[in-house]
């Protein structure tokens, strides 16, 4: 039964958008993050000297997370936080099934079950759907707590790299589009887990986050490499992105922590 309800997860997923309205930024703090974002500039200038420490790495790889957290106090803690969603989901999923152990390269790649798109899927697969489920409710809970702008879990966009056009596909057109089956509606499109904005457009993003579990544990986490059935042929997940969203695509990995 928890294969069947993790195989329907899986090829009947839904987006979970979620935005904060509550926005306190004003128009000027705004403008500093989005050039603070666009240059990468030093960020002694963006926060007061009475806040600021030695950077964290978040806060290195953007640098106007200060400005919208206030001080890098404030960015190790989040960036703590998210760190361990992803390391309790790991921890709670593994506890699951395996006791007090990891799985093995044996067990992550044997093929449990074909799906309804007549795909196989892995141990690893299984394993990675019920972690991220576990870290993104997590994670729903930190942003609530200490993001002070909108965020987005899970959303589908879909992308137009030679057009540089990006449009939301709602929860229930994905709803839609999936119960049709194995359709190519959804081809062209992209779904981070989490996407941080500056304010309310939320087409663009200060930074984008994915959580990845390799399976073993001892593999590498990495962006996906899309291939030549993809629209985005020659292009990492990553990079899509930010060419999609233009903020900072970085990984969440229960041993890699935050990364590029």
């Amino acid at each position: 039964m928890s294969l069947a309800s993790a195989v329907l997860a899986a090829c009947a997923s839904n987006p979970r958008p979620s935005t904060r309205g509550d926005l306190r930024l004003d128009t000027e703090t705004v403008g500093r993050i989005r050039h603070a974002a666009t240059t990468g500039e030093a960020t002694s200038s963006l926060v007061p000297a009475a806040t600021r420490v030695v950077a964290s790495s978040l806060a290195e790889f953007v640098p106007a997370l200060l400005v919208l957290l206030e001080s890098d106090n404030a960015v190790n803690d989040f960036e703590e936080r998210l760190w361990e969603c992803a390391r309790q989901a790991e921890r709670q999923v593994n506890s699951s099934f395996f006791g007090n152990r990891a799985p093995t390269r044996a067990e992550c790649g044997e093929e449990v079950v074909v799906d309804g798109c007549a795909e196989p899927i892995t141990r690893a697969m299984l394993l990675g759907q019920q972690k991220h489920a576990r870290a993104l409710q997590c994670a729903r809970e930190v942003l609530e707590q200490l993001w002070p702008a909108p965020f987005s879990l899970e959303q589908r966009y879909r992308y137009y790299p030679h057009a540089n056009f990006l449009e939301t596909v709602s929860r229930a057109e994905e709803e839609r589009l999936i119960a049709l089956g194995c359709t190519r509606e959804l081809w062209r499109t992209i779904k981070p887990d989490i996407v941080l904005h500056a304010d309310k457009n939320l087409r663009r993003a200060v930074l984008i986050l994915d959580f990845k579990f390799p399976c073993p544990d001892t593999n590498e986490p990495r962006w996906k490499e899309y291939g030549d059935n993809s629209a985005y042929t020659g292009s990492s997940q990553g990079k899509v992105y930010k060419d999609a969203l233009g903020g900072e695509p970085l990984l969440i990995s229960p041993r890699g922590g935050i990364a590029r």
